[in-house]
């Protein structure tokens, strides 16, 4: 028999859940919080609220978000040391995976102490870190439910991934109001991530019967709600979906981990400073197409959760509809269709694609790939 591991946060799901942050941090034993945001979400007005509720549950407070799309190592170093200044004892993270996984990264400094080079890989944390309460902003990353947090080595141009059980957040609290101040650029970004998340979750090698219910569930909410979450900011029926959504491929990819879309993306991010889900989007049918030949079945399961009729198909057509669909999906909201468009050099392209070899998410990939088949890849999309 198969022993299956499956590790999840507390989560708080629901509108006006925001509000519980200051509660939840308060039965987690903190007293002085440090909250770590961006300036979008500062704009939105969510780190008021957030401030707000700290204050009502007595809490002391220090905030931090000094981060970019792509968060960096300097960012991580420069927030642990406020942290310890101001003798902070618990980390809230609020904003997309940028915030979450930085507050991620300085909850492990301000406890194992080094440089968030010394955790690149699987398990390399050896002391327990502070609480830690996430509170994702957009649908997208899964952050504040996974094992993962992805900074940039800013010398190396390469994004480290940090994989560790301590990671997972003691709590999630997802808010899908949080989404109605997304533009829908941002929107179809983060949303394709989901989508990203689910797929190769799904047919991931490490994929269980318990990751694989939370991903077709993801892949069949993004297919029915990505587009009218795009088209209006007031839907918000499409808005607590897509959290779901989010949070379903969440709790898939944090315990299934991921493939070379991913490994792909991180090479991308860590050379330029893009939109993680946009290059999500330009490399997710490639790579599809590419690892159709490795399980047929599954991809054939992936095209009925998009919604496509594959009676009389056969498995491999059924995977390559799943493939088309998910091209029209890209185009109907907007995303970017090549590398090239977004400002990537072809002349990269070989680097990269030894970055992406070594990255961690690429163990999980459910086909064989060398160094020239992700080239390859890069060059298709590009």
């Amino acid at each position: 028999m198969n022993i299956h591991k499956f590790v999840m946060p507390e989560v708080i799901f629901g509108n006006g859940s925001i509000q519980q942050v200051g509660e939840s941090c308060v039965r987690l034993g903190a007293t002085n919080v440090f909250i770590v945001s961006d300036p979008g979400v500062m704009e939105a007005g969510w780190l008021d609220v957030i401030v707000r509720s700290c204050r009502q549950a007595g809490l002391s407070y220090t905030t931090f978000h000094d981060i970019t799309i792509n968060p960096k190592d300097k960012e991580v170093e420069k927030g642990c040391r406020i942290y310890l200044e101001n003798e902070c004892d618990a980390v809230i993270g609020v904003g997309g995976g940028s915030s979450i996984d930085v507050a991620k990264a300085i909850a492990i400094l301000v406890t194992n102490g080094g440089r968030i080079h010394d955790y690149e890989g699987v398990d390399k944390i050896r002391y327990p870190l502070p609480p830690q309460v996430m509170v994702p902003t957009t649908a997208g990353s899964g952050s504040e439910v996974s094992q993962f947090s992805v900074i940039v080595d800013t010398e190396t141009e390469k994004k480290m991934t940090i994989i560790s059980r301590s990671l997972i957040p003691d709590i999630a609290i997802i808010d899908p109001e949080t989404l109605s101040t997304k533009s829908p650029h941002l929107t179809a970004s983060t949303g394709l991530d989901v989508l990203t998340h689910g797929i190769e979750a799904y047919v991931s090698l490490a994929a269980t019967p318990l990751t694989d219910v939370h991903a077709k569930n993801a892949i069949s909410l993004v297919a029915e709600y990505l587009r009218p979450s795009v088209a209006s900011k007031m839907n918000l029926e499409a808005k607590i979906n897509m959290a779901m959504a989010c949070l379903q491929a969440g709790l898939a990819f944090s315990n299934a981990i991921l493939g070379a879309v991913h490994a792909m993306s991180h090479a991308v991010g860590g050379k330029y400073n893009l939109l993680h889900g946009a290059v999500n989007s330009i490399l997710l049918p490639h790579v599809m197409e590419y690892n159709l030949l490795a399980n047929p079945k599954k991809f054939a399961d992936i095209a009925l959760f998009l919604g496509v009729d594959i009676r009389g198909m056969s498995n491999m057509e059924a995977g390559n509809k799943a493939i088309e669909h998910v091209k029209q999906l890209t185009m109907d909201i907007g995303t970017p269709q090549r590398l090239a468009d977004i400002g990537v050099e072809k002349d990269q392209l070989k680097k990269m694609s030894v970055s992406a070899f070594h990255d961690a998410c690429m163990i999980t990939n459910p086909r064989d790939v060398t160094i020239e088949d992700i080239e390859g890849l890069f060059r298709k999309a590009w």
